[in-house]
């Protein structure tokens, strides 16, 4: 059986933690920054879990990491 490959787009765009959660980063900070209120931008730095179905999806793109 050959080795099951790693999706690299997915590598790049998330991040498993030591507890196996996997870590997403926030959309809408590309541009128009100027316009948004300063919480709403802090709020956007952080990092956000990734629940339900769509964390079963990205698993299977990412089978070496766990």
């Amino acid at each position: 059986m050959p080795k099951m490959k790693t999706r690299k787009t997915a590598a790049k765009r998330f991040k498993i933690t030591a507890s196996g959660k996997i870590m997403r980063l926030h959309t809408r900070r590309g541009h128009l920054m100027i316009n948004k209120d300063p919480n709403r931008k802090r709020h956007l730095r952080d990092e956000a879990e990734v629940v339900g179905g769509e964390a079963l999806k990205i698993k299977r793109m990412l089978p070496n990491s766990f």
